[in-house]
């Protein structure tokens, strides 16, 4: 007598289990994000983090937050230091910079539909290294390393026989590839005193997606360059390192000093793709003159200063410099004078709040790196 089996198939639903973390992982992810909104400083970090545990109990006896803290310095995410008041103190090591920024990188960059793997291609056939599948016929000029032998070998024996093999030039094929484009990118980040006014913490968000463009550049895309700087009453570089001790100061906002410097370091690239982001919430307010001494208004918007900000727009547009514009405001007369603004430059604008910032920056980021901007 046969026995049948019957064989089901389908899909089993359970419950969601989360991966296993260590208590120490756990900590440590919670004291990245502290880290950051508290712009470096460990003490102050530490103390939210006990006032989150006394609250949601994040700790047990035999892992507390002072076994968190001795872990941090084993594992070489803290170190000591003097403190500019002469007294000791901790600090986080380069370690966790990196940490942060991988953080930034896969809160934002996990928030988007991820595009193809490998780097970014324009859409020109040229010289590169991704293989398109596609043959073509031997031209003067080509290089031997782009001759495909296997389709060459191919066309010799059906053009000549076996019997009486040999390859001609005429028998050889060459295999397009992709051209890789590369882009230099400055990224200007607003850090006038209106970054945190009304109740509202807008410079976080701008510092993570600084570190999470950082991230994706200097990992996935080597070949491109990112400058970031900051603006407010003057504008000047920072490095990558120093992003999450980022702070905003008593500053008007100084957009043409911003717009100025970022050409002046995109005009020492070689690279015919540049592009400025800017992350702003305010209006310009401020203005350097020839003294040293400084112009300022922040009672509307003052033609005197929009006006040099259209001339730095028309300015980067003759050097093909598109500027695209993140708004974090939703005042009508500060739409208004991004438009005018993104009009003279021809370029883009997103007004925006903080939700979804990092994500546009994103998109935006991998739309341009596939287009090629002609020089």
């Amino acid at each position: 007598m046969k026995t049948h089996h019957n064989f089901k198939k389908g899909f089993v639903f359970k419950t969601y289990e989360a991966p296993t973390q260590s208590p120490f992982e756990k900590l440590f992810e919670i004291f990245k994000e502290l880290i950051t909104h508290t712009s470096g400083d460990f003490d102050e970090a530490i103390e939210w983090l006990r006032e989150l545990d006394k609250e949601y109990k994040l700790t047990t006896s035999e892992y507390t937050i002072d076994d968190f803290i001795e872990d941090l310095k084993t594992k070489g995410y803290i170190r000591e230091e003097i403190k500019p008041d002469g007294k000791g103190g901790m600090a986080i090591t380069a370690k966790t910079e990196r940490a942060i920024r991988q953080a930034a990188l896969d809160q934002i960059f996990g928030a988007i539909k991820r595009s193809g793997s490998g780097n970014h291609k324009s859409k020109q056939m040229g010289q590169g290294d991704e293989h398109t599948g596609d043959f073509r016929n031997y031209q003067f000029g080509d290089g031997l390393d782009k001759v495909s032998m296997t389709e060459s070998l191919k066309n010799a024996q059906i053009n000549n026989g076996i019997g009486d093999f040999s390859l001609t030039e005429d028998d050889l094929v060459v295999e397009d590839t992709m051209h890789k484009s590369q882009m230099s990118t400055v990224l200007m980040i607003d850090i006038s005193h209106s970054m945190i006014l009304y109740g509202e913490d807008r410079i976080t968000p701008a510092k993570k997606v600084a570190m999470a463009l950082a991230e994706l550049i200097t990992t996935r895309y080597p070949k491109d360059t990112l400058d970031i700087l900051v603006f407010g009453n003057d504008a000047w570089p920072i490095k990558i390192k120093d992003l999450p001790y980022l702070n905003v100061g008593p500053y008007h906002t100084n957009t043409v000093a911003g717009l100025q410097l970022a050409l002046d370091l995109l005009r020492r690239k070689r690279n015919t793709n540049k592009q400025i982001f800017m992350i702003t919430d305010g209006k310009p307010s401020c203005l350097r003159l020839k003294d040293g001494s400084y112009y300022k208004d922040s009672n509307g918007l003052n033609p005197h200063i929009t006006n040099k900000c259209y001339a730095m727009a028309q300015q980067a547009r003759k050097l093909h410099i598109p500027i695209t514009t993140f708004m974090i405001a939703e005042d009508p007369y500060l739409m208004q004078f991004v438009q005018e603004f993104t009009k003279a430059n021809q370029g883009k604008a997103f007004y925006t709040g903080i939700k979804g910032l990092g994500e546009m920056i994103f998109e935006d980021y991998e739309t341009n790196r596939k287009k090629r901007i002609k020089g």
